[in-house]
């Protein structure tokens, strides 16, 4: 057997180079054809949502899937254009996300995107000048791309991705698929903003047309402002929504209707313009947002009552800033989305329709009072004209046929009745002049002494407490019978910001047809055995004075409840 020539060997092995080339070029292309295919399935998976949410993880998760990333994540600049609003992750579970605590704000490299939106790939990221480390509990990563994502002619946000698999590091190549996959989720999201956008404007405006029509058909002023506080809560998305109006006479706000997350303990709140976002926006005559209501410094009044609220918006109902007949306000839970200018223009066009509810409510209010008010005038024209006359005309006549009574008993019984007739004309006349009288001769009402006497119990008790007032209190409570209440009321407020050490106080006031009734109810140590105080005599003996009684009680969660009642007729002195 001969022995092979080694420069027959050598076009074998020139031939086995060229063909392993070939296979490599061929797998090169095989691999860009792929990758090239997985683009394009990518750009249509997210082209194809139009929720902006979901186009938003699609996005993310795409991106992870092209590079072979650990982890992604979509960082989206807030309104300020420093900081982040939102923050998606892939790769990262919910304990791991819950243990490294809030979400990046946009510092360090994540910033760095932010300030020079350009292409940022690192083999080392925490080699770069701008990486101060990661948080307690955050996964160590290492090598680093990030691209940002323009809509139209703004940085929308940017995709970060660390951690290729395998060790490896982001290439050129890398980059260009993730800048290639911006430039579409750039449209994919310009479209799904425009989608949502022409949603939320139907659904405006059949809101609007909804209100419009409780309006014409006379709805009742508090069921128009709760279609009103629940329709903006529905299409905003917010947690929270209620309805602050302006108390006469005090300078502060009262929340008439709150929907929602702690709607139930924010009904009756007494609102301090000053301090507060509600009292803000009602001074301004604007909308006034924030990025964090629980934590904004500018609005700390009232201490943790926002706790979980986040982004929030207040809006004036009313056309011009000294026409503020209340405030709108909005809250999401923190972390969510804030209240963009978008937004906020057709939000003020729906404020507009609150305050056109509030301004109908009030003429019908004043049609009523003025009709209430001819009826008193024609009541004590009656009065005057028929009664009186008839009254004085009888006792003319009793008092001329005294003189014609032989009988001394019966005289004596005459003249007794011609006094009595007397002393009747003099009583109708007090009823007249009653009648006739104009509430600013009679001083400011029970409604405006009660608001403002429990606004100034805010100072004292360090949180404002809550409020409600119902029926005719400005006029069926003899004014007698309302400095008897400011007196209980005033009393009652002290005794639970001496003794109660409580952190909430609700007051309600009713007047029913028969009696006026004043609750206060404190969650404070209530009232011990055996501990009745000077304070809670002298309501008992005040009560007992117009006829009326005071219950001492506590309620199922602890504390005190105080209810004071007094009947609105007069009291028999026999």
């Amino acid at each position: 057997m001969g022995v092979e020539d080694p420069l027959s060997r050598m076009p074998r092995m020139r031939l086995d180079e060229l063909l392993e080339e070939l296979q490599a070029r061929i797998n090169a292309a095989r691999g860009t054809r792929d990758r090239v295919h997985s683009l394009l399935e990518a750009v249509v998976s997210v082209g194809r949502e139009l929720d902006l949410s979901q186009v938003l993880r699609r996005i993310v998760e795409a991106a992870a899937l092209l590079v072979d990333a650990q982890y992604a994540a979509l960082g989206v600049i807030g309104p300020d254009g420093r900081t982040l609003s939102q923050f998606l992750t892939v790769g990262l579970a919910d304990e791991e996300i819950a243990r490294i605590g809030p979400l990046p704000a946009g510092h360090g490299i994540l910033g760095e995107l932010i300030r020079k939106p350009e292409p940022l790939r690192l083999t080392d990221l925490s080699a770069h000048e701008a990486s101060y480390g990661f948080p307690a509990h955050h996964p160590p990563m290492r090598t680093f791309l990030g691209v940002p994502i323009r809509v139209r002619d703004e940085v929308f946000g940017n995709l970060y991705l660390t951690d290729k698999r395998g060790g490896h590091d982001f290439d050129a190549e890398d980059e260009s698929v993730i800048a290639t996959l911006s430039v579409a989720a750039g449209v994919a999201i310009d479209n799904a903003r425009l989608y949502e956008a022409s949603q939320r404007q139907q659904r405006w405006l059949q809101a609007n047309a909804e209100i419009t029509s409780n309006l014409l058909s006379g709805s009742p002023r508090l069921r128009v402002l709760e279609l009103i506080a629940q329709r903006a809560r529905e299409i905003t998305g917010a947690a929270l929504a209620d309805v602050a109006v302006p108390v006469p006479g005090t300078g502060d706000l009262v929340v008439e209707l709150a929907l929602g997350e702690g709607g139930d303990h924010r009904r009756g709140l007494v609102v301090p313009v000053d301090g507060t976002l509600s009292g803000a926006a009602y001074e301004a005559g604007a909308p006034v947002t924030t990025a964090g209501l629980a934590d904004d410094d500018r609005y700390d009044t009232g201490g943790g009552r926002f706790e979980g609220f986040g982004p929030a918006v207040a809006v004036p109902l009313g056309t011009e800033a000294h026409d503020t007949r209340g405030v709108l306000l909005l809250a999401r839970p923190q972390g969510e989305p804030l209240f963009t200018e978008g937004e906020l223009q057709p939000l003020l066009a729906f404020a507009g329709q609150a305050a056109l509810a509030l301004e109908l409510a009030q003429r019908r209010t004043d049609a009523e009072q003025l009709a209430l008010l001819e009826d008193r005038d024609r009541i004590a024209r009656d009065l005057h004209d028929l009664a009186i006359q008839r009254l004085f005309a009888t006792g003319m006549t009793l008092q001329s046929a005294a003189r014609l009574v032989a009988h001394e008993g019966a005289a004596e019984r005459v003249t007794r009745a011609v006094a009595d007739l007397d002393e009747t004309i003099k009583i109708i006349r007090s009823t007249i002049f009653g009648l006739r009288a104009r509430d600013e001769d009679t001083g400011p009402s029970l409604r405006a002494r009660v608001a403002r006497a429990v606004g100034e119990t805010a100072h004292t008790l360090g949180f404002p407490p809550r409020l409600s007032m119902e029926g005719l209190l400005d006029t069926d409570v003899p004014p007698g019978v309302a400095d008897h209440v400011m007196a209980a009321l005033t009393e009652t407020l002290s005794n639970a910001a001496r003794h109660a050490h409580a952190t909430r106080v609700e007051v309600s006031l009713q007047a029913t047809a028969d009696e006026v009734v004043l609750t206060v109810t404190d969650n404070g140590r209530g009232i011990p055995e055996g501990g009745r105080r000077s304070g809670l005599r002298n309501l008992e003996e005040r009560a007992r004075g117009v006829g009326g009684t005071l219950e001492v009680g506590s309620p199922a969660g602890g504390g005190s409840r105080l209810v004071w009642r007094a009947p609105l007729a007069p009291v028999d002195a026999a």
